[in-house]
């Protein structure tokens, strides 16, 4: 214990500092955005060996083995098929001098340590992250409803004889409209842009 306590006071631990704005553009997250698609920087961890950006679609993660090798692994998690789970946030102790932010995306658990002096960055993380969680499972239950009731609509309609319709033209009218009907709940629920979402809990 007191010798991680001394590596902390020197600085010779990997903890994290939350990177400002101004500065977004000197990480090598940047170089790895799709700017072309609307993609930005919202908030970025860096350790000695990793970087932890989140931009309004992905996490992207600078995977450093170590903090001496130069090889790095990029990794990206999209919010819309990595959804965030088992979000908490861990303060520091009196005489800790970290805070921690643990998460789940996709099937991935993180856990990042950042300078407890940045405590009150890391709560508004911890609030967006939570937010989308939260957003991404009711979606999830909406397109489930959704699905739901379209299968309930076909069964209801295989049931009602129109004489004037082939079951080639009801097949076809059905198809047609299953379809339209998945694709309009997937585009209105299956969201990929949570920008909104951060610029209500990130202060910049």
């Amino acid at each position: 214990m007191f010798k991680k306590l001394a590596a902390d006071a020197l600085g010779l631990s990997d903890i994290g500092i939350v990177v400002p704005k101004a500065d977004f553009d000197k990480t090598e997250s940047d170089d790895f955005l799709m700017h072309e698609s609307g993609e930005e920087i919202f908030f970025l961890i860096k350790t000695k060996a990793d970087e932890y950006c989140f931009t309004n679609k992905a996490l992207i993660h600078v995977d450093g083995a170590n903090a001496i090798s130069k090889k790095r692994t990029l990794k990206r998690y999209e919010y819309a098929y990595h959804p965030i789970t088992n979000v908490t946030l861990e303060t520091a102790g009196t005489i800790d001098l970290d805070v921690e932010i643990k998460f789940t995306i996709g099937s991935i658990p993180m856990t990042v340590d950042i300078h407890k002096r940045f405590l009150a960055e890391i709560k508004d993380l911890y609030k967006v992250l939570f937010a989308i969680s939260l957003e991404v499972k009711e979606n999830e239950k909406k397109y489930a409803i959704a699905e739901n009731s379209l299968s309930y609509a076909s069964q209801s309609m295989g049931r009602v004889g129109n004489n004037e319709v082939t079951p080639a033209q009801s097949f076809e009218e059905i198809t047609r409209f299953a379809h339209d009907w998945m694709q309009e709940s997937r585009s209105k629920y299956g969201k990929k842009d949570f920008k909104d979402t951060f610029e209500l809990y990130i202060n910049q």
